[in-house]
């Protein structure tokens, strides 16, 4: 008879981790990571049995001197264990074994965030699928929480699908990201596991299933578990003891700071209560900190979000209590699968393996500063991957610029562990996509769509990293000769070395260095960063880059208590484009109103309406709201010229009051601009056409990145690296021309989204969507899910023409098109263009070509005989000047020159600097001005070799001579030119540069 084996103790016998073994079972397969015991206890029957979902009843004999010294198992008795329940009912020494029906490893990664997603789907949660990175908020610019995506649920905005739910969400948040490798614990990306109530359960059934999925789904033993309360959530403190009977001694009372969560500074708040891991439990009990990463790692938080904070910072109750909870996944990970630190689970060990390989080190023998460079490779690649799948362009600004940041600290990492080429026999190939093909091959389970985007996650990495390459080699050594002088002043002016922040923008702006890579390079030198004067240079660029906001803001406005009263409005726009509805409610500068007078602009809410509310790219309809007193007398007429939707699905009619008066309650006709609505259409469907008509042309990988579908015009903005041939937006054009004159008929349709997915329509970008969508199809051309309205036959957009194409970030390209009566008018107005271009050149259209390229090379002549001329006479006169030149200087005679050449232009400017520096001949420094226009100043410095061999460069020496013109500028310390827009202040200017350079010169040459 074989021994049941015991994870710990059972003096809380709610939380045993049972592994208990039959060998010829069938009921499960043994892990390849089995639960270490503690102690044996005989059974009267054989088989493993882990935690799952068949009840058993086994005897328990104890035998004489138990490994676990549990003295009180003296004799056979009955214990009924369980690990699965429908309620939150917790017996604490009545638990039910169960059987883990998983094939894959019950402690793999993928395990435990399928479990937990079972455990809450058998509780009456459903399970929703996590939510995009790129969120549908504008108050943050990555998805960094779970709740996220029931945010406007919480807020009240809009009603609850569900009264619980649970979900494993992607997460991305870097405000840490200088963390990332150095503890065990922080990740840029990473997923959240939550269970949400929506006014439903609350504290006492949170709490107690939080427990028992610790406990008994993970088996995690009970002695091991410290929970952290907020210091006045006497009501949390006793559920957790009296309830669910953890001593009083591992649970921490801990203040707001810690353990209440707040949205902002009003809003829905409440206590939160953590659920803590003790690695090291034979520390004992005394001066506990939970906050100490060498022995605690917190694993799940349960908010209790029961409070609205008020303007005057009181709590009043919420009228719906909600539950939102995180349980992190890496962290559950590492404390199931007994590693060291969440890096080394297998969620994230993998891809550290395939950069071990490449760097050809092994992570297991390498020191602490490789290892931590292997886990930066490993957390970011992660995050780089999910984050250009869900649409992400490296780019500059917003969120393109945390993926480029995070593939850039990427790719110095792997270059400082000596990784070069692909790895596949190219040295000068590109690594991160090699490693980023592990990070692809995890994410069955993490996010299905990731495969099937990997061509273009796999080309944009490259491109990428190629292109960064490029600058990365120029700007490390500039970055190296940077510190190596910052290091060199302060030895000896004797402060603190320090990189100026100039230097930290030039290495950003002109070599792509984030100021992070800089930062962390120089920090390894020993080297302060002048973050100040970085700001300053990096303007509008810095407060770009710096959107990202890390906390979820939850607010409600001036409408909240207006919408209470109002029902979602019933949208009849696809069938007519007019209709009668009632007023339920109106808006003036925000605030709610009973009635409107003429004059004033207002936002209508209607019970049901024609008008279609911006979404998907589509503009709202315009049109007009009549209220009729009797059949022919309109009392009230209203302009609408935008419609928007708020708070769910509740249509918000914006418009002025042309005439009469507006009140709620009051019935009015509500009719849409027929024109107006029809151009939306035919731009809408042009649109489907453009994408489809991209996928042939430049192949499926391109995808789309935003669109506008406006009355004038349409706008796609797609994915794509380079710009597009002018033979191909001819071929594209083409296509469209030729589906538009096939007069295909369009096919709505409404149907499960899986559906829809698995029929392979395409998803707009941006959009949410619901488990019903509506799929619009041209058949055999395009198929995509779509709220908006659209042609019922390709023939009535009648023509479509690409006016523009260009690129708007880094990766991302604009097509600007026209079709219907757009394009009609476009090609109208082009024609009394040509029109009067060949009455003007008195040539035919199609001579113009011709004859404007050959004007174009009578200007270019012109202008560089007007040119040379400039210079014969910015050369003559620096001749003259050339006299003016005066010695500095003892034991070094050096010729100086500081003059205004008046109105030279700046190309003059430099031939005369030139000019002057070949007649004075070594050492000579020469420093020019001029002012070439009203609001314009140019300088000039030129110095010869003696004098930069005294440590002197003109670049450096110019730029402050410049800032007091109101420009700046630099250059080679040979040469270096200049500008501003402040003449007024040449003049002492050059004053100051006369001072400053003949103090220098002094110095050094005597």
């Amino acid at each position: 008879m074989e021994g049941l084996k015991l994870g710990h103790t059972l003096q809380n016998s709610h939380g045993l981790n049972l592994l208990v073994q039959i060998p010829n079972s069938s009921l499960v397969s043994r892990p390849s990571f089995p639960i270490q015991p503690k102690c044996n206890l005989a059974l009267s029957t054989g088989c493993w049995v882990y935690a799952g979902s068949i009840i058993r009843k086994l005897a328990l004999i104890s035998p004489s001197g138990l490994p676990c010294g549990h003295s009180n198992l003296k004799q056979t008795r009955e214990v009924r264990f369980t690990t699965r329940s429908t309620s939150a009912s917790i017996q604490p020494m009545t638990e039910e074994l169960v059987e883990d029906k998983s094939k894959d490893l019950p402690t793999s990664g993928d395990s435990i965030r399928r479990r937990f997603l079972d455990f809450y789907a058998s509780r009456g949660h459903k399970v929703l699928p996590s939510s995009s990175l790129v969120p549908d908020d504008p108050t943050v610019l990555l998805t960094i929480a779970g709740m996220l995506q029931f945010k406007p649920i919480f807020l009240g905005k809009v009603p609850r699908q569900v009264p619980r739910a649970t979900t494993a969400q992607r997460c991305i948040r870097t405000n840490d990201v200088e963390n990332v490798g150095k503890t065990s614990r922080h990740h840029t990306f990473f997923e959240m596991l939550g269970n949400f109530s929506f006014g439903d359960y609350f504290k006492k059934e949170a709490i107690k299933w939080a427990w028992e999925l610790s406990t008994i789904e993970y088996g995690l033993p009970a002695d091991r578990l410290w929970i952290s309360v907020y210091e006045d959530d006497d009501e949390a403190f006793a559920i957790w003891t009296k309830e669910v009977g953890v001593p009083v001694e591992r649970i921490k009372r801990m203040g707001a700071e810690d353990n209440f969560w707040t949205s902002g500074v009003t809003g829905p708040c409440g206590p939160c209560s953590e659920i803590y891991y003790d690695f090291h439990p034979e520390r004992g009990y005394s001066d506990v900190d939970l906050g100490d990463d060498t022995r605690f790692i917190e694993f799940y938080n349960l908010v209790f979000m029961q409070y609205n904070k008020k303007d005057d910072g009181s709590l009043e109750p919420l009228k719906q209590m909600n539950i939102d909870t995180g349980l992190g996944l890496e962290r559950m990970a590492r404390i199931l699968q007994k590693v060291p630190n969440n890096y080394e689970t297998d969620l994230i060990y993998p891809i550290i393996e395939k950069a071990s390989e490449l760097a050809n080190v092994s992570y297991a023998l390498a020191d602490d500063h490789a290892k931590m460079n292997l886990k930066v490779i490993g957390d970011h690649l992660r995050a780089i991957v999910y984050l250009i799948s869900d649409g992400v362009v490296p780019s500059n600004i917003g969120r393109g610029y945390v993926a480029r940041r995070l593939i850039r600290r990427a790719l110095r990492t792997g270059r400082l562990l000596g990784i070069k080429g692909d790895g596949r026999g190219n040295p000068e190939g590109a690594f991160l996509p090699t490693i980023a093909e592990k990070v692809i091959e995890l994410s069955s389970q993490i996010d299905p769509d990731v495969k099937s985007r990997a061509p273009r996650i796999l080309e944009e990495l490259k491109r990428e990293e190629l292109r960064f390459v490029q600058t990365l080699e120029r700007g490390e050594k500039l970055l190296d000769e940077m510190l190596a002088n910052a290091l060199l002043n302060s030895n000896e002016n004797g402060n603190g070395p320090i990189l100026s922040g100039k230097d930290v923008f030039l290495l950003y702006d002109t070599y792509g260095f984030p100021v992070e890579i800089t930062t962390e390079a120089a920090e390894e030198r020993g080297v302060g960063i002048d973050m100040n004067g970085f700001e300053i240079e990096m303007e509008n660029q810095r407060r770009q880059s710096q959107a990202a906001h890390n906390a979820v803001k939850l607010a409600v406005g001036n409408s909240a208590d207006l919408t209470e009263n109002i029902s979602d409005t019933e949208f009849l726009g696809y069938e007519t484009l007019s209709t009668k509805a009632v007023i339920e409610g109106l808006l003036v500068n925000g605030n709610p109103a009973i009635q409107v007078s003429e004059g004033s602009d207002v936002e209508i809410f209607l019970n049901r309406t024609p008008f279609y509310a911006e979404s998907g790219g589509q503009i709202g309809d315009h049109g007009f709201l009549y209220v009729s007193e009797d059949r022919n007398q309109k009392s009230a007429v209203v302009e609408i010229k935008d419609v928007q939707k708020s708070l769910g699905n509740i249509f918000v009619h914006k418009g002025t009051i042309k005439e009469g008066v507006v009140e709620v309650g009051k019935e009015v006709e509500a009719a849409v601009d027929v024109n107006l609505r029809q151009r939306a259409k035919i731009h809408h469907t042009a649109t489907h056409l453009l994408q489809a008509a991209l996928k042939k042309v430049v192949g499926d990988e391109t995808s789309q990145a935003g669109s506008l579908v406006a009355f004038d015009r349409l706008r796609f903005d797609f994915n794509f690296h380079r710009p597009l041939q002018e033979k191909e937006l001819v071929e594209i054009e083409e296509l469209i021309n030729g589906w538009i004159g096939d007069a295909t008929l369009l096919q709505t349709k409404v149907m499960p989204l899986a559906d829809a997915k698995r029929a392979g329509a395409i998803a707009m970008f941006g959009e949410k969507y619901g488990e019903q969508v509506r799929v619009v199809e041209v058949p055999g051309v395009s198929m995509e899910l779509c709220g908006g309205t659209h042609v019922s036959n390709t023939c009535e957009i009648r023509g479509f023409k690409i006016i523009s194409e260009q690129g708007i970030a880094s990766g991302i390209r604009r097509i600007e098109a026209v079709a219907g009566d757009a394009f009609i008018e476009y090609v109208n107005a082009r024609d009394n263009h040509m029109r009067q271009l060949c009455s003007t050149l008195k040539v035919k259209a199609e001579e113009v070509t011709t004859r404007v390229e050959a004007l174009l090379e009578e200007l270019r002549m012109t202008r560089n005989e007007v040119s040379a001329v400039r210079a014969k006479a910015a050369v003559y006169k620096a001749s003259v000047m050339a006299g003016n030149a005066f010695p500095v200087g003892t034991s070094k005679k050096i010729r100086v020159l500081v003059e205004s050449m008046d109105d030279i232009d700046a190309d003059s400017l430099k031939s005369a600097a030139e000019y002057l520096i070949d007649t004075l001949q070594d050492p000579a420094a020469v420093i020019l001005g001029s002012c070439p226009s009203e609001e314009k100043v140019s300088l000039v410095a030129a110095f010869t070799p003696g004098v930069v061999d005294l440590g002197i460069q003109a670049g450096k020496f110019i730029g402050p001579i410049a800032k007091l013109c109101g420009g700046g500028g630099g250059g080679r310390p040979n040469f270096a030119q200049a500008g501003g827009r402040k003449p007024e202040n040449l003049s002492g200017a050059l004053e100051k540069a006369r001072e400053e350079l003949v103090a220098i010169l002094s110095e050094k040459a005597s």
